[in-house]
């Protein structure tokens, strides 16, 4: 018994770390990357607090019950600089501590947002020993020389301060949250700089005047045949110039000089990443503040981890996971698909207003047609009873369908829909098309029985998951769906059968069997306007 003792505990000794107690990550899965907590993929239906209602424990305690009360099961809360370091070199984990212990309790996860160096461009949440030392840590300034609230990512004194903190607040959770209710961390918050395209202080144009750095170099010629265009053009129009300064490589437009405040920005984040991973490496992203029409690089926070940027994002920061998107545009979908990329898994940790109509259908479209890993509205502990249920109704739905939904993302059967929305609010209700398991679906988002002026058209979507040849389960509010062989032998598609129903601890409770008035008489498939609901739905093909 006492060798088998020994030989067990041997055995355990040389198991890796990551067996003894997984800690998050994320994983391929498919196409995609799905983020895994304790050993099983894990999809976020969060909520991001309001700036300020973290920094007081006594405070947040209040707004449990509305959180709660939403159906979330991950909080995005931020941790401040100035609170964890109030003195040079001496950390105070006392909030952090308390907003672990009341996640636990109201059993839900975490995902930090590191305010340092960084907030919304601003650099209002540094330590007063270093917003008043501004000889050691160096201010950004205008192209007249004007020192502006934004500490320079030109200076190393800066990074290294940053650092040490951002990598202690890693090695404290990695003591303290043994039970992984820290899942994500984002680095800064919205990166970007105002009020013009760079930064011009001594060190920053130092850097200007210097060569390229070689690693961006040989970056670009890797890739050149996929380059994005914003970057590409500029180097083509250039020679495609393998050394040099960056005017020389870039030009010296507004956007050439944006691109270099981008690779500084960059790899500042990425070095604040790396000293945080260096301690527990969780999965750590960026987020990005984005643009209005018409606007230029300086009028929007210029150089932040933008799709047009991402050329030089992707090489400048390769410790950050992934680029996020900050959505509080009408045009959703228009921004939301161009975060999604092979090599950037979507991630969204602020999506408008909590209490916004169109925030289930938001959540429904990135999660079922870009496998999104989460879904958050901003202002969560803010939502009010009167506006929380078209979220709460979401959430309840997808919920019940999280497990058919990471089973399929990344495969390419699941899809999702919404109507287009323009910048100005405008909806467009033109029906969309896709294919999916051998049929042709098209979805309307306007219910022709009930009259338009009554209908909110612009909150309505769903999702469609493939489970069998003929099989899918269809979700969410407000849409009439139809069908057609996708064949090119074009045979009759009929209704087999629609059942509505609930997934109760994952097994699928049939309610009523829908194949009459409900699918008018087997025609099509729909979902009401009035809350979020779920359907399977079997298909068959005659002559």
């Amino acid at each position: 018994m006492r060798l088998a003792a020994l030989l067990f505990l041997v055995f355990v000794w040389c198991m890796p770390v990551h067996a003894l107690a997984e800690i998050p990550h994320l994983q391929a899965h498919g196409t995609t990357k799905q983020l895994v907590v304790d050993g099983k993929p894990f999809l976020i239906l969060g909520g991001e607090l309001a700036n300020s209602t973290a920094s007081s424990l006594d405070y947040l305690n209040t707004k449990w019950p509305t959180l709660t009360s939403v159906g979330l099961n991950t909080v995005i809360a931020p941790v401040e600089w100035d609170q964890i370091e109030p003195q040079q070199g001496t950390y105070d984990f006392t909030v952090l501590d308390g907003l672990i212990k009341q996640a636990r309790q109201n059993d839900v996860k975490l995902v930090l947002l590191w305010f340092g160096v960084w907030k919304n461009s601003m650099s209002t949440y540094v330590p007063a020993w270093v917003k008043r030392d501004y000889t050691t840590y160096a201010k950004a300034q205008d192209d007249k020389g004007q020192p502006q609230d934004i500490l320079s990512p030109f200076d190393p004194d800066t990074l290294a301060a940053d650092a040490r903190a951002f990598s202690a607040v890693m090695t404290h959770l990695k003591q303290v949250d043994t039970a992984h209710t820290v899942v994500m961390v984002q680095v800064e918050n919205e990166i970007g700089m105002l009020p013009v395209v760079r930064d011009y202080s001594p060190q920053a144009q130092a850097a200007w005047n210097g060569p390229v750095p070689s690693e961006l170099i040989a970056y670009l010629k890797a890739h050149q045949a996929t380059l994005d265009s914003y970057v590409r053009t500029l180097w083509q129009a250039n020679g495609f110039k393998d050394s040099g300064t960056w005017a020389e490589v870039f030009g010296e437009s507004i956007q050439a000089q944006e691109v270099f405040q981008a690779w500084y920005f960059a790899t500042f984040a990425n070095g604040l990443a790396k000293a945080g991973k260096a301690q527990y490496p969780l999965p750590m992203y960026v987020n990005a503040a984005l643009i209005r029409p018409g606007k230029t690089p300086g009028q929007y926070p210029s150089a932040g981890p933008l799709p047009h940027l991402f050329g030089i994002w992707k090489p400048g920061a390769p410790d950050i996971d992934i680029l996020a998107i900050d959505m509080y545009f009408p045009n959703f979908m228009e921004w939301a698909d161009k975060f999604k990329r092979p090599d950037n898994p979507f991630f969204i940790p602020e999506a408008n207003q909590a209490g916004k109509p169109e925030a289930g259908a938001n959540a429904f479209y990135v999660i079922g047609q870009l496998d999104s890993i989460s879904f958050s509205p901003f202002s969560i502990d803010n939502i009010k009873p009167e506006s929380s249920g078209n979220l709460t109704g979401a959430y309840d739905v997808l919920k019940q369908l999280t497990p058919q939904i990471l089973a399929v993302q990344g495969t390419g059967k699941m899809r999702g829909f919404r109507p287009r929305v323009s910048f100005d609010g405008v909806v467009d209700e033109t029906p969309q098309t896709f294919t999916l398991g051998g049929y042709k679906f098209t979805v309307s988002f306007v219910d022709p029985w009930t009259p338009k002026d009554k209908q909110d058209i612009g909150s309505n979507g769903g999702l469609i998951i493939q489970t069998g040849d003929n099989r899918f389960i269809v979700a969410g509010k407000g849409v009439v769906v139809t069908f057609e062989d996708a064949a090119p032998d074009k045979r009759v598609v009929g209704i087999e059968q629609i059942v509505e129903g609930r997934y109760v601890d994952g097994v699928w409770r049939p309610g009523r069997w829908l194949n009459g008035d409900e699918s008018h008489q087997g025609r099509n498939l729909k979902l009401n306007a009035d809350g979020f609901g779920i359907q399977q739905l079997t298909l068959y093909k005659f002559r």
